[in-house]
């Protein structure tokens, strides 16, 4: 693998940052990392709710030195994409379909990048908030990669009192007044006595990534989730829970599951995963928090093992 310490904090010298114009004009940050001459393949990486694309510079690294392209963008409100609340500091977003509507945009136009050339196989890997739209988005046609990993995803929110009334209090205590305001403070989730570390990796050296970031790009940064944006997460993923079109999708997916994890619902992942024609799935003990590509050693070289044997057999040029 390559050196961990080598791109954690620093941008690769040819990587290049631009910005992606939406159909409605709205300016999205991309991150692009190309390999000099016939590549693997292009791999499309997409984070979870709050996060950049600088925090998986590590991950990038192995599978560039692989001869994976990489590609990620910032999803619209969050990082460098601009925010569609007054308060910077708040994740909003009105209807989780504006984030399926920039997916398919932007995988159209990244696979037409390869009209005329041999790119290889097209890949899409998405981390929680992302691993949800990413499944979303292959059940409504948006994409259609040769294969794709779905990391942590969140196919369920966990709430102490259950999906269904979780749905229900959080539409009657942020469905009324200014539902872009913050759901919570703090933490990523309310009403746990947990440090946001524990919550996501139990490696501080690799936190300590994230928080050197987010100083040197304190633009970057976002907080708790709005209201409307817990409204939509519990009713987008209760209606990817029983889509009919998961039973008949045709796209090989890998779900990489942590079952401690307290922030997604693992279990409802494993649900949809036994939906799934073609899935395969890899599982992490105590021993992972929700970002796996960022845990300590034995997790996240394991989980990327996986990944990278999935994709040797499933994404083959």
């Amino acid at each position: 693998m390559v050196s961990p310490q080598l791109y954690r904090r620093a941008i690769p010298a040819a990587a290049r940052i631009t910005q992606w114009s939406a159909p409605d004009g709205w300016a999205l940050r991309r991150f692009d990392w190309g390999v000099e001459g016939r590549p693997r393949g292009r791999m499309l990486f997409q984070g979870g709710r709050g996060d950049i694309f600088e925090k998986y510079l590590e991950a990038f690294a192995h599978w560039h030195a692989l001869g994976w392209s990489i590609t990620s963008f910032d999803w619209r409100g969050q990082g460098g994409s601009g925010r569609l609340s007054p308060d910077p500091h708040v994740g909003h977003v009105d209807d989780f379909q504006q984030y399926i509507d920039d997916f398919r945009a932007f995988w159209a136009d990244w696979v037409a990048e390869d009209a005329g050339r041999d790119g290889g196989p097209h890949v899409a890997l998405g981390h929680s908030m992302g691993g949800h739209l990413l499944l979303r988005a292959l059940a409504e046609g948006a994409a259609q990669p040769d294969a794709a990993v779905l990391i942590a995803p969140m196919l369920g929110l966990h709430s102490p009192v259950g999906a269904t009334l979780g749905e229900r209090l959080a539409r009657m205590l942020g469905g009324v007044g200014n539902t872009a305001r913050p759901a919570w403070r703090g933490n990523e989730r309310p009403a746990t006595t947990e440090t946001r570390q524990a919550l996501l990796t139990k490696d501080t050296d690799r936190y300590e990534d994230e928080i050197f970031w987010q100083s040197s790009k304190p633009e970057l940064l976002l907080g708790p989730p709005s209201w409307r944006w817990v409204i939509e997460a519990f009713a987008s993923t209760r209606r990817l829970s029983v889509d009919p079109r998961l039973k008949t999708l045709g796209v090989p997916l890998l779900f990489v599951i942590a079952d401690d994890d307290k922030l997604v619902d693992p279990k409802a992942a494993l649900k949809i995963a036994a939906k799934v024609p073609d899935a395969r799935v890899v599982r992490f003990g105590k021993e992972s928090a929700h970002e796996i590509l960022r845990e300590a050693d034995p997790v996240r070289n394991r989980a990327i093992g996986e990944i990278d044997i999935f994709l040797s057999s499933r994404a083959q040029r």
